[in-house]
């Protein structure tokens, strides 16, 4: 399984906005200045980040983005599905997706969920406050650079 660009954007831009929290505001081109993103796509990632929850928009003086809620209490899962929708490996665990030809005689589609959830429960383990902290410099690191 591999995340699409815009959810790995997402993830980014969403890291680079727990790094300011309890800071100060952040506008939507400062993350993209900081993330190395192009602005419209970090526009884009603010409106889905914005509707489902995760981040708010302040106006006004003093206005910009913020967390809408703890860094702690927002998960990797949350942020991946707020940009790609629920956490699936296959179409056929959606209701109203019936385009596998197996699917009359699959015999794995009843445990799909099982697998969608384990994935699901993964992700919802790793909260932004471990994407966000930036990592200490280790004598490894330096020799790769």
């Amino acid at each position: 399984m591999r995340l699409s660009n815009l959810a790995d954007y997402a993830v980014v831009t969403m890291s680079a906005a727990a790094r300011h929290c309890g800071f100060s505001r952040v506008s939507a081109a400062e993350l993209a200045a900081e993330t190395g993103l192009p602005v419209p796509t970090v526009q884009k990632l603010v409106s889905k980040l914005t509707a489902a929850g995760l981040l708010r928009s302040v106006r006004g003086a003093g206005g910009g983005l913020q967390l809408a809620r703890p860094a702690a209490a927002i998960t990797l899962a949350d942020i991946v599905e707020a940009v790609e929708g629920p956490i699936a490996l296959t179409s056929c665990a959606e209701h109203g997706k019936h385009d596998c030809r197996l699917e009359d005689s699959c015999s794995v589609r009843p445990h799909v969920g099982i697998v969608n959830e384990a994935l699901r429960g993964a992700l919802a383990n790793i909260a932004l406050t471990q994407l966000a902290n930036t990592p200490e410099k280790t004598p490894e690191m330096e020799i790769a650079r």
